[in-house]
């Protein structure tokens, strides 16, 4: 596995939820760029950045698609993850979605000038901290809803259910 380790699917009955778990080796991190796995029943993906550490939900909030295949670019001045299904741009540092959006002063204009714009932070950030020569993340407790906590909602859970069952 090369560094990589096993985080617990749930948490021990007597824990919190909140406990930093160990993912992987700062080495490994290092090396490969990104780590992606469950903290206490949770997809996250962690990624290494120029000198920083990053953690989100894996799951993009836009249409499910995984994170963790997505390329790092720079977008504004932003780090961003770009969603390999659908594109869309979230910065490492918060969470938000970004997008180009018309400058509405030229919208008379052809082409209109566009900017970069927030949508607001979408996908769920967690901590992501190196000690000791390892990589801990500890999911965040911030109870403000953002879009990629659908795909940890009971709604989701019954569609999938559904759709594995053969109903709808």
């Amino acid at each position: 596995m090369d560094g990589a380790v096993a985080a617990p699917p749930l948490p021990d009955p007597g824990s919190s939820a909140q406990e930093a778990v160990q993912v992987c080796t700062e080495a490994h991190l290092r090396k490969e760029g990104r780590w992606s796995g469950q903290v206490h029943g949770r997809d996250v993906v962690v990624f290494h950045h120029q000198g920083g550490s990053y953690c989100m939900d894996r799951i993009c909030h836009h249409a499910g698609g995984p994170l963790q295949d997505g390329d790092i670019e720079d977008i504004a001045g932003h780090a961003c993850i770009v969603c390999p299904w659908h594109k869309i741009k979230i910065t490492l540092a918060t969470g938000e979605s970004l997008y180009r959006a018309i400058d509405p002063a030229t919208i008379k204009q052809r082409p209109p000038r566009t900017r970069w714009t927030s949508k607001g932070v979408k996908q769920r950030m967690h901590t992501a901290e190196i000690r000791d020569g390892n990589v801990y993340v500890t999911l965040s407790n911030n109870e403000q809803k953002v879009d990629s906590d659908y795909y940890y909602s009971e709604e989701y859970k019954k569609l999938v259910s559904s759709s594995k069952r053969g109903t709808t």
